[in-house]
């Protein structure tokens, strides 16, 4: 009787379970910073009467956190990580419930080290991320700090050993667990100083290795400001972009010596954003189009232009993320874009990028779901699971 009951219980309480349909999560800042920043439920079910809207939302409660990053994919288990660079702090948000989020945590330093930027998802489901510096006066790098979904602080790894002279300050990473490492970037959110490495760290204990400087290409300038690492289909192989516009693939990652190649130059110096790997095509945000490019990278040595789209005049796209379908891509940019969200697809068979012209979500607004703030400037957004 008590296990039918059970049973029961559950069956009546389907409810708890994540919804069926699409929803994107967008983290987003009060554009004058009078009124609290916030994470955002974007309705993407095509049948919704509420299609292409806000339909909830979740203030922190704190003013001008300068939100930025989430976790560049939505992860199982409904927990988003959310950071607001200019507050020092970290959100974690229960999305099991889209129309009712709720915030679950926050987090701040991990000892020393502040201003976490960056997140990627262990084995173990717990968050591995950077932290941009140690102490207040970005005089030193911060390192790596791995956080469970309470934001408890599990364990730390300052970033200490550097050769002499070389600026670092950890931005993103990627993991490598076939291959127990870790590969990190380098730019400094405080631009305080320039940047040309990355880093190589063990995962098992997250001890740092070495440093890998980036070369120049023909113009001299494609290795400064190191962006995006991603781990590609094979399990091993790591490219990385920067914000010069260049694209890098390394190599050796397990031995003594590991080195970096300049594979492709999207050419516009410090106007490239964040890329997204969908399938074999690197899909690669430009400000300098302004739009997006493909290419296929089935060849990680020799990638191949096969797409590309514009947008319209000082839309600025930074910000893309890739739904687990593989094939729609959110995007949020600066310029004329500032205060709204955009929404392309890609054929995974072709590489082929279209911009949906049905979606267009508008953030310069007054009334939301939490009550009357103004425009807000979404950052960081990611599709539903």
């Amino acid at each position: 009787m008590r296990y039918l009951a059970a049973l029961l219980s559950l069956l009546l309480l389907g409810a708890t379970a994540p919804p069926k349909g699409d929803y994107l999560f967008v983290w987003a800042m009060d554009a004058d910073a009078q009124q609290s920043d916030f994470l955002a439920i974007v309705d993407l079910n095509r049948q919704s009467p509420t299609f292409a809207t806000v339909v909830a939302t979740v203030p922190t409660g704190v003013k001008n956190g300068k939100s930025h990053h989430t976790e560049h994919e939505m992860p199982a288990g409904g927990i988003l990580f959310a950071n607001g660079f200019g507050a020092g702090q970290t959100w974690v948000f229960d999305l099991n419930r889209p129309k009712s989020p709720k915030v679950r945590a926050s987090f701040t330093n991990a000892g020393a080290m502040m201003h976490p930027h960056s997140f990627v998802r262990l084995p173990n489901g717990n968050v591995l991320a950077t932290f941009q510096m140690t102490g207040h006066d970005n005089k030193a790098p911060g390192g790596l700090a791995e956080i469970d979904n309470r934001g408890k602080i599990v364990r730390t790894a300052p970033l200490t050993g550097l050769p002499n002279g070389e600026f670092v300050r950890p931005y993103s990473l990627a993991i490598v667990p076939k291959l127990d490492r870790i590969v990190t970037t380098s730019t400094d959110m405080h631009t305080d100083g320039p940047a040309r490495s990355v880093q190589i760290w063990r995962l098992s204990d997250l001890k740092y290795l070495t440093t890998v400087l980036l070369p120049p290409g023909p113009r001299g300038k494609e290795q400064e400001l190191p962006a995006e690492p991603r781990l590609l289909g094979d399990g091993r192989t790591v490219m990385v972009s920067t914000f010069s516009c260049g694209l890098y693939l390394l190599d050796g990652l397990t031995s003594s010596t590991p080195s970096a190649r300049l594979v492709h130059d999207f050419v516009g110096p410090g106007q490239c954003a964040l890329p997204v790997l969908a399938g074999h095509y690197w899909v690669q945000a430009s400000a300098s189009l302004p739009g997006l490019v493909s290419l296929d990278i089935s060849n990680p040595s020799r990638p191949r232009v096969v797409d590309n789209f514009k947008l319209g005049e000082d839309q600025r796209p930074h910000w893309i993320s890739l739904a687990s379908d593989g094939k729609r891509i959110v995007i949020s940019g600066r310029g004329a874009m500032e205060s709204r969200l955009l929404v392309a697809t890609i054929d995974p068979k072709i590489g082929k990028l279209t911009l949906d012209p049905d979606i267009t979500i508008d953030f310069d607004r007054t009334s939301w779901p939490h009550g009357d703030s103004g425009k807000a400037i979404p950052h960081g957004a990611v599709f539903s699971r």
